[in-house]
């Protein structure tokens, strides 16, 4: 079930929205959402026609759509920018903020095993310190810019 150029399945709706809220290094890439989005939309139907009622159609779709996309790097990067530095700017800079230090921020998450739960473990607030030292210290270097 491969779409054509023209068409833009519900199941790339819903990922791409998904990727450009939470992952925005995944946003681009149009082999991973036609990849993913055909797999989940050939799985509903294969649910669909197995006769699962549609609300079981969609939890079994979303489940192949979303895999691996629970916990976001940016989300939490963005989290750490609005919990600690929102009195230094505009609410309207603090994504803006956020993205720029998205790339700074990455090596900080390599010493983590990030899972989909991992925001409900231990390490996450050892990670959220981190980031914000980290953000901390590139503001006192670089200013806001």
């Amino acid at each position: 079930m491969t779409t054509t150029s023209k068409e833009i399945s519900y199941f790339q709706l819903r990922l791409q929205e998904l990727l450009n809220t939470s992952f925005p290094e995944l946003a681009g890439n149009k082999e991973f959402i036609q990849q993913r989005s055909d797999l989940a939309a050939s799985i509903y139907e294969d649910a669909f026609i197995s006769g699962n009622p549609i609300e079981r159609c969609n939890e079994i779709a979303n489940r192949i759509l979303f895999e691996g996309l629970h916990f976001s790097k940016f989300d939490t990067v963005f989290q750490v920018v609005c919990n600690e530095f929102d009195t230094v700017m505009a609410d309207e800079e603090l994504r803006p903020f956020a993205l720029k230090m998205f790339p700074v921020c990455e090596k900080v998450f390599d010493a983590y095993e990030l899972t989909d739960d991992f925001a409900y473990t231990h390490d996450y607030d050892r990670l959220y310190t981190e980031l914000t030292g980290v953000i901390a210290i590139w503001i006192e270097e670089n200013g806001l810019q």
